[in-house]
């Protein structure tokens, strides 16, 4: 199975995470590309305080964005927790999800002098997709804010089938290729510009930033509905297919997970880069033994190998998102640790409770915007390699 950086950042586009950038394109910068080994360089002389058991005060927070899909799980915890939230966004992603939440309407390439006047505790960029806008933003806010948090991603690593940490190799732009020369990102550059992103967010704010590397988000609001794929595929019942063998890999994060430990970075103002990726037990099997708990069904699981599999041109997350075989070449992609996270706070809930979310919210979608999010193998072809397979072993 081939795990393609293509597949996720379509993920990423299709969930909304680039929000108002108006699509995954850059302006262009001034800035020069950095050393891309200097945010992983400098995570070993952090040295962030665990939370504490005390209730924080009340925070002043400036979500920029905040109702695409990160967005809506940090300002209801945010909110929850007694914190005072204020978001910037162009009102046009679900204008009313949060009627009662102050709300600076303007464009974030254009209209950034909007926020100047005013103060908060810390800032939550969760949809940058590379330097420029981080350091506009940051520059900008740097006397204003006393923390900025930016929301990355586990592709800024060099993945291959080793585990990873925050120490690992991060990814550089291609040679002779520079931020202002992009206008369109795609998986050659993605990971690079998160990685200059993040960079740009400690230039502009030594010390006083966070960079979370999430893994897969999952949850409610997915549009990519890669996780999505497994509760959807197990309600639809019948026999199943379950690529690999149970000890193989799935991570992700549920992203009210995620919203609530962002709330939990900035009450402790922890600072540094972080990996912020689940589950407890990212194990295949285990996963899909949870997701099998939360949707009741006829279903019956055909574990299939993967070298069958590619025989036959399937596998690989065009036909099974998420799962990541041990063997394959970029099988760090799921054996990333997320102890200094955990170290800090990070919780997870059970995938169960990930996929009954993510069910319940496929389900009330309209018709027509399912079609147009249905990832994974069609029914007709999955039925074609069951077929296949059992008369091969008959």
């Amino acid at each position: 199975m081939e795990i393609r950086r293509r597949d996720l950042l379509e993920g990423i586009v299709a969930a909304g995470v680039f929000g108002g950038c108006a699509g995954p394109q850059l302006p262009a910068a001034g800035a020069a590309q950095a050393n891309a080994t200097a945010s992983s360089a400098r995570v070993a002389s952090e040295a962030s305080p665990a939370p504490s058991p005390s209730s924080p005060r009340p925070k002043r927070i400036l979500v920029l964005g905040g109702t695409g899909f990160a967005g809506p799980p940090i300002v209801e915890a945010a909110r929850r927790r007694g914190h005072a939230v204020t978001m910037f966004n162009r009102g046009k992603t679900a204008p009313g999800l949060f009627p009662d939440v102050e709300t600076i309407l303007g464009d974030r390439l254009t209209q950034l002098d909007l926020l100047r006047g005013r103060s908060w505790d810390a800032v939550v960029d969760t949809w940058a997709p590379g330097p420029t806008l981080v350091t506009r933003a940051a520059e900008l806010l740097r006397d204003q804010v006393g923390h900025y948090v930016f929301l990355s991603t586990i592709s800024v690593y060099a993945i291959g089938r080793q585990p990873i940490d925050e120490s690992s190799p991060v990814l550089s732009l291609p040679s002779g290729l520079e931020v202002k020369d992009i206008k369109k990102i795609d998986e050659t550059t993605y990971g690079p510009l998160k990685v200059l992103a993040e960079q740009a967010a400690e230039r502009a704010m030594p010390g006083r930033s966070t960079s979370i590397r999430s893994g897969l988000i999952a949850g409610p609001r997915d549009k990519s509905a890669r996780f999505t794929y497994w509760p959807v595929r197990v309600a639809r019942g019948g026999e199943m297919i379950a690529p690999g063998v149970p000890d193989d890999r799935m991570q992700f994060i549920d992203v009210r997970d995620l919203g609530e430990w962002i709330v939990t970075v900035v009450e402790q103002g922890t600072m540094g880069v972080f990996d912020a990726v689940g589950p407890e037990k990212p194990l295949f099997g285990a996963v899909l033994d949870e997701v099998r708990a939360a949707v009741p069904s006829d279903v019956r699981v055909t574990w299939i190998d993967q070298p069958w599999l590619a025989t036959n041109k399937a596998g690989g997350w065009d036909d099974f998102p998420a799962a990541v075989s041990s063997n394959d070449d970029e099988a760090g992609f799921a054996r990333v640790s997320a102890a200094r996270a955990i170290a800090r706070g990070l919780r997870f809930r059970p995938p169960r409770e990930t996929a009954a979310a993510a069910l319940a919210w496929w389900r009330a979608q309209p018709d027509e915007v399912r079609a147009k999010m249905s990832p994974g193998i069609s029914p007709e072809r999955e039925a074609e390699l069951l077929r296949r397979w059992h008369e091969a072993h008959a």
